[in-house]
């Protein structure tokens, strides 16, 4: 494994930043949630035009750059430096590889090359809080986990006339109040051919209501959807294994996530240290004291660990699931500590630095929680499997050597007729 960046990656990278570094500060970010779509559209096509970023892991067969996922997952590094409010996430990271691995031939010619230009935004709905689950982020994605199986709950799919028609809300969707093409989970085949497919949705669609959430990270804006009667055109056919494209796209989601929050630290934990070197306490920096510097030195440590578990999680997307535990871990501490280090002025609810704390906060709750991630991972690999052990197996004769070396214990003494005070 040669681990070292190409000189084309080395300046996407430096071109990305640039650009961002223009038109992404606090104040332009704060500017762009609060428009009606989440994002600045006039940066989202900028980004498009210029990097190709929408298709950096899309074929070129279908207008896309042909790059690798570890292309996308430095792009996204430098998308969570500045924490960029766009359609990337859903779009080119959650929407794109379930079209390409479950649709037709038809469907994969007629809507990645305009994903891939950024001139069509798509979102992934799963019903309920679920997303982690659906995407087999924390455990097994079997449908009946998540996807409201039997005749209520989720999203309900039937079949009309040669087509389909779904109803059913589902209240958390990244960007859904402003993709143009909605990907929906739906229950279908009621109790006796019980199935979960995904389906498209266009914008225009006839019973299609949205509205935009408030969510703790304006950045991420979400949507709700309620679907009344709408009709859909299934994605792939109905025989297709949903939950293992489900399970594949969570996997190169999760590397992608990584590597957003590892940007997202590394930059909070910059600022942190130039502020350090800026405000002064008793005639000097703080920045000077030893036990400032000791914490700065312990995130330090932390973020670049999460960054090399995120390269590596790009190279191997199995890994995925323990380098986003790590990399959330680490933004949620360091962003934790920037608060604290910025001292009163810090914990104004105006200051940016909560930025970086809603971020870490709220990619926890909707990719996470931390702990669950690992142990879906430990689990994973087998790390706890129970030892076999049986009358011949090396764990029962251990065991009987072990209790034949230990002496009897002796016999209790037998009560005595005493009186105690209570």
């Amino acid at each position: 494994m040669d681990a070292a960046f190409t000189a084309e990656q080395d300046e996407m990278r430096r071109t990305l930043r640039e650009v961002l570094g223009k038109r992404c500060g606090p104040d332009e970010v704060k500017a762009a949630v609060r428009t009606a779509a989440g994002h600045d559209r006039e940066l989202w096509q900028q980004l498009a035009r210029q990097l190709g970023l929408p298709g950096i892991a899309v074929a070129e067969e279908y207008g896309g750059v042909g790059c690798t996922a570890a292309d996308l997952v430095l792009a996204c590094e430098e998308t969570g430096r500045v924490l960029l409010p766009s359609p990337l996430l859903a779009t080119a990271v959650l929407a794109v590889p379930l079209i390409t691995a479950l649709g037709t031939g038809e469907q994969r010619s007629t809507l990645l090359p305009p994903l891939a230009a950024g001139g069509l935004t798509a979102a992934l709905a799963v019903p309920g809080p679920a997303l982690a689950t659906a995407l087999a982020l924390t455990g097994g994605n079997a449908p009946g986990e998540w996807a409201g199986g039997g005749r209520a709950g989720g999203v309900q799919a039937r079949a009309v006339d040669g087509g389909w028609r779904l109803y059913g809300e589902v209240a958390q969707v990244l960007d859904g109040h402003s993709a143009s093409l909605l990907l929906v989970a739906a229950h279908a085949g009621g109790f006796a051919r019980s199935r979960t497919l995904l389906f498209l949705v266009r914008e225009d669609a006839p019973g299609l209501v949205r509205a935009r959430q408030t969510t703790l990270d304006e950045t991420r804006p979400q949507g709700r959807i309620q679907l009344r009667d709408v009709e859909a055109e299934l994605l792939g056919v109905e025989d297709a294994d949903v939950a293992g494209a489900l399970a594949a796209t969570g996997r190169g989601a999760a590397a992608v996530l990584a590597a957003e929050a590892v940007g997202a630290a590394g930059q909070a934990l910059a600022r942190t240290v130039e502020y350090v070197q800026q405000r002064e306490q008793f005639g000097r920096a703080i920045g000077s004291f030893q036990a400032v510097k000791h914490r700065l030195a312990d995130l330090y440590v932390q973020v670049q660990a999460a960054r090399s578990a995120a390269y590596y999680a790009a190279w191997d997307p199995e890994q995925g699931g323990l380098a986003l535990a790590q990399a959330l871990e680490a933004l949620r501490i360091t962003a934790g500590e920037a608060i604290q280090l910025h001292g009163g002025i810090g914990f104004t609810w105006e200051h940016d630095a909560h930025l970086y704390f809603k971020r870490a906060a709220a990619d926890e709750l909707l990719f996470g929680p931390v702990h669950r991630l690992r142990a879906h991972a430990a689990e994973a690999a087998g790390l706890f499997a129970p030892a076999v052990s049986g009358p011949g197996s090396a764990s029962a004769s251990a065991s009987a050597s072990a209790s034949a070396s230990v002496p009897a214990p002796a016999p209790a003494p037998a009560p005595r007729n005493e009186k105690v005070a209570v």
